[in-house]
């Protein structure tokens, strides 16, 4: 039988299928040519913990549609997701955008790990999340017509609108 930690670091470590990000913002969201969304592999902690249970759980929701107010697989905005994805992995964390900065330490961007959250300013006020999985990527719940996807911070656009990596306390 596999333990539970030895399941998900497999999830993290062999992931396929990828597409992601948009929930707040109305932009496009591109994919550089580097490394195709089904070629991320999740940057992964020595010891398997909530935070890459939440990526886990993140990425399992790739393709769900955006929902404003959304908190679960029928529909998810972007700090739905980043709720959703920790309380299933056994971490309670607060609902909103504004309530999740309060409750994470800053993380410099060079010591950034997976399942610290992300926090973009939009339209001159931060109002987006989401869950970095490694690789200067993340995954999120974009804008209203577009579904749970991966993004990168290399896009001019997120890589402008970073503020800041919080880690959950």
């Amino acid at each position: 039988m596999i333990s539970q930690t030895a399941k998900v670091f497999c999830r993290l470590t062999v992931i396929s299928g990828i597409t992601l990000f948009a929930a707040c913002s109305s932009q496009p969201v591109s994919q550089p040519a580097s490394k195709p969304a089904s070629q991320v592999v999740v940057q992964s902690r020595a010891a398997a913990g909530p935070a890459d249970a939440a990526v886990s759980v993140a990425m399992q929701q790739l393709g769900v549609p955006y929902r404003y107010g959304g908190a679960s697989p029928q529909g998810f905005d972007c700090s739905g997701l980043v709720y959703y994805s920790y309380i299933r992995a056994g971490k309670s964390l607060p609902r909103t955008t504004a309530t999740l900065w309060s409750h994470t330490r800053p993380v410099a961007k060079h010591d950034m790990q997976a399942g610290d959250i992300l926090f973009f300013r939009i339209a001159g006020k931060m109002s987006h999340v989401g869950l970095y999985i490694g690789d200067d990527r993340f995954v999120h719940a974009p804008s209203s017509g577009r579904v749970v996807s991966v993004a990168s911070l290399r896009s001019d656009f997120y890589g402008d609108a970073l503020i800041r990596a919080g880690r959950p306390y």
